[in-house]
């Protein structure tokens, strides 16, 4: 009779960064609590100090041992959060990338009709920071890792209202790929994890997401909507050493909505 070897399936003993907890509707706190759940001790990031009041409290309820301000807007800070890791812990099992941003104008208007300066920002934000952060994580993860980041169907579809993040998610979402080849001898394993929609603070800034919402719903096989929950508990196995030869993909956790025409 074959065994499977339960302790695979487990995070005890590794420590992960999780970035992008706004509140508790944030999908990087259904990730951090499924980390939590199987064991990983976690570095938790806010954006500032307006964003910690409702940050600490769930990086509390995570005995999380580090607890650092990340606005990716600011120079030097992301160093600073890695400088700070690689001081208390020395190394790095997984880390999530679970940050993006467009400005509204750019955002809610036609592709053709971003600006420059509205690309390169949400370029930055939501795409090379996930590059950036791969290359801090690199030396601390010497014994191999896995690096995710969040990015949605409007990457490989048009989606109505998606407009900017579709390109900049496409990009991440190849990024990904390239990542993952080049980081794989290493043992650092490269996850773009695609969850259906999600009512999040950062879909706000979507029009008409409601009915975004019920589309999905309405047309996805398991005709259900995923939770913040959901999310993360794919994630977390796939942080294990049972998902040890999965890299370069990308993940979809959407009821099977994305292959539905």
């Amino acid at each position: 009779m074959m065994t499977f070897d339960r302790s695979l399936v487990t995070l005890d003993g590794r420590r992960g960064l999780v970035t992008g907890i706004a509140n508790d509707q944030s999908i990087a706190w259904g990730c951090a609590k499924a980390f939590r759940a199987l064991g990983a001790e976690l570095a938790v990031t806010y954006l500032n100090e307006k964003a910690r009041p409702y940050v600490e409290p769930l990086a509390e309820e995570l005995e999380a041992g580090i607890l650092v301000p990340l606005d990716l807007g600011n120079e030097g800070e992301l160093e600073a959060v890695f400088e700070r890791i690689g001081r208390e812990w020395g190394r790095l099992d997984f880390l999530l990338h679970s940050i993006a941003f467009a400005p509204r104008e750019d955002l809610q208007g036609r592709v053709v009709d971003c600006s420059k300066a509205g690309f390169l920002q949400a370029m930055a934000i939501s795409c090379w920071s996930f590059i950036r952060m791969a290359k801090l994580a690199e030396p601390l993860m010497d014994r191999g890792g896995a690096l995710f980041c969040m990015t949605y169907y409007g990457s490989q579809m048009v989606v109505e209202n998606y407009n900017l993040m579709g390109p900049v998610k496409a990009a991440l979402e190849s990024a990904a790929r390239y990542m993952a080849a080049e980081l794989g001898p290493k043992g650092i394993r490269v996850y773009a994890i695609s969850p259906g929609p999600l009512k999040t603070r950062a879909a706000s800034g979507i029009g008409h997401f409601d009915e975004l919402l019920a589309k999905a719903q309405e047309k996805a096989p398991l005709h259900s909507l995923v939770s913040v929950e959901d999310v993360g508990m794919a994630t977390a196995y796939l942080a294990t050493d049972a998902a040890r030869l999965i890299t370069g993909e990308t993940i979809y956790i959407d009821g099977g909505y994305h292959i539905i025409d």
